[in-house]
């Protein structure tokens, strides 16, 4: 039976992070959710996404939509963190079954036709197919908002490190003035450079640092940490627990609790706090945000613009794809930044900023379309990444998804 990955209605919560990104290539621990899969899943394994990124972003004749109509499926939701008590559970998932976690259908068995019938430009209407399922509560690690990746970040990079990676191995050399705190608990990739004063601290978790990584002097890294291929430490860096860095970054400063999905840019110093960054991001100087309010109260953040109690006293920035920060700038906390924003200026911009916007707390305007798909363009040719015709339509459906969904007075 084949798996399909889907997208339901509750997508939007996730927004701004997976306007370029089906939610399964979101990151949680050191893997994307789609890559935390067991292997009996992932062999047949096709998806359900919204229709532009399935055009453009998934690999051709893995949409499920072009399965016959009698093909047999089980529907997993792309938000889910499976563990293997999940997995066991959905051995045993009645043909009629639905599991449900709140308003969140999980799983169920379903034939591709049915595919065809609810979805709504590629996503799941997974209300109307629960009407027809006999639904089962279950408990569940599913991501409902960005803050819940974020949160359980720390407790995914253990997961993720005690699952798949070489504890322990060490495939580059250890230059004299490098120190390794519990080494056992420490892997090294290979063609990594460690430079003179580094400190790698893994006594309170793991550290994963993955190929071709170069963290330079008197940096401390402390875990549980994910560095990925490519990643770039600077000078003096203190990289604090619960920290993912994806691949390709260059990460500066001080960071703790953060998540950054790849080819992103915090170089400078500054405070990065239980916050989650898209790729094609860049934190100018001293860019720093609060993730904590000076009454130790509970965060509200603005989900496409309304506000929603989060129920965590720790949380930062999130800020979506190929958006930028001047220097000096700051944060308040719970702060949502759309895709391909420019944020400058004195003082806190607002706690919601929409994407495709230009300015700061004294004023926004619109961000011209034609200028952010040129300066996408310059950035990721300098990172040798092709900006296709299909990467361009895409931007294009995020333009047109964006005024949709956001509420914005310019």
């Amino acid at each position: 039976m084949k798996t399909v990955l889907f997208e339901d209605e509750h997508y939007l919560n996730l927004l701004p992070l997976v306007y370029l990104r089906p939610v399964w290539e979101l990151r949680c621990g050191a893997r994307m959710l789609q890559e935390k899969l067991p292997a009996e899943l992932s062999r047949e394994l096709r998806f359900l996404a919204r229709d532009y990124l399935a055009k453009d972003h998934l690999p051709t004749g893995s949409s499920a939509l072009e399965l016959p109509e009698d093909e047999a499926v089980l529907l997993l939701n792309g938000r889910w963190l499976l563990q293997p008590e999940d997995v066991a559970r959905l051995k045993e998932l009645g043909v009629n079954d639905a599991l449900v976690n709140g308003d969140s259908l999980l799983a169920c068995r379903a034939r591709a036709a049915e595919l065809q019938k609810y979805h709504r430009r590629g996503v799941l209407d997974s209300v109307a197919l629960r009407r027809e399922r006999q639904l089962v509560d279950h408990p569940a690690r599913i991501v409902n908002y960005l803050w819940d990746a974020i949160a359980w970040n720390g407790e995914e990079m253990v997961r993720d490190y005690r699952e798949i990676a070489p504890a322990g191995q060490i495939a580059s050399e250890i230059p004299p003035g490098v120190h390794l705190l519990n080494r056992t608990e420490i892997t090294v990739g290979k063609n990594v450079r460690l430079k003179p004063g580094v400190v790698i601290d893994a006594e309170n978790g793991p550290v994963w640092i993955d190929d071709r990584v170069t963290v330079m002097a008197n940096a401390v890294l402390e875990g549980p940490l994910f560095v990925g291929a490519g990643s770039t430490i600077k000078i003096g860096a203190k990289i604090y627990e619960n920290t993912t860095i994806g691949p390709v970054c260059k990460i500066g400063g001080e960071v703790e609790g953060v998540i950054v999905q790849g080819y992103a840019n915090k170089q400078h110093d500054g405070f990065l706090g239980h916050a989650y960054l898209g790729a094609w991001v860049n934190l100018g100087a001293d860019t720093n945000n609060s993730d904590l309010k000076n009454n130790y109260g509970l965060i509200k953040a603005f989900v496409n613009g309304r506000p929603v109690d989060t129920g965590q006293r720790f949380l930062g920035l999130m800020m979506g794809d190929h958006s930028k920060s001047a220097i000096n700038t700051m944060f308040n906390t719970g702060t949502i930044v759309g895709v391909n924003s420019n944020i400058f200026g004195a003082g806190f911009p607002q706690k919601f900023v929409p994407s495709f916007s230009w300015g700061g707390s004294e004023q926004m305007s619109a961000y011209e379309y034609d200028k952010a798909l040129e300066v996408a363009r310059i950035v990721t040719a300098r990172r040798k990444i092709d900006f296709s015709e299909g990467h361009a339509r895409i931007f294009r459906a995020v333009w047109e998804l964006a005024k949709q969904v956001e509420e914005r007075e310019y």
